[in-house]
């Protein structure tokens, strides 16, 4: 291999693992000063999903909400509330929701258990249906006679010819 295609190799294997940093969208004015409050913030960003977004974490949404949600969560942290006071604000504030994980209670039975209720009810139809198909079976059936068995035979036989 020439050195040009190596070099090419090297700068794509580079940007390919530097894409994930990128992914970040966490701004540079945002992060905190103190590494292990920010891990804590980080933490808790990648828990709380974004509103505009809904199926990214704040962490990773570039939406104007999503950063001040970081904000709000950074400057929660720096008055010294724990992770579990700064969830239970946002809950408290957006509802479940918020989360991208929420818990099992009576109001989100049907968020955790849809999908079991729809397996079964799948599988439940799956079963009658077959059933059904095998009980119409025999009914739908119909016997020939010798006459229409003959005639048949015969006009399979000019085919053949």
């Amino acid at each position: 291999m020439n050195s040009m295609v190596v070099a090419r190799m090297v700068t794509l294997t580079c940007l390919l693992l530097l894409a994930p940093l990128a992914a970040r969208a966490v701004q540079p004015d945002e992060i905190m000063t103190d590494p292990r409050l920010e891990a804590r913030a980080r933490s808790l960003s990648a828990q709380l999903r974004c509103l505009v977004c809904q199926n990214e974490s704040i962490d990773e949404s570039h939406a104007d909400l999503a950063r001040d949600l970081r904000i709000l969560v950074r400057e929660r942290l720096q008055e010294g509330d724990s992770d579990d006071q700064i969830r239970a604000f946002l809950v408290l504030r957006y509802g479940d929701f918020i989360l991208l994980k929420p818990p099992f209670k009576f109001e989100t039975w049907l968020l955790w258990g849809a999908p079991l209720l729809i397996l079964v009810a799948g599988g439940g139809i799956i079963f009658v249906a077959r059933r059904r198909q095998k009980s119409l079976a025999p009914a739908n059936s119909v016997s020939l006679s010798e006459a229409e068995r003959a005639k048949l035979e015969a006009m399979l036989g000019e085919e053949g010819s």
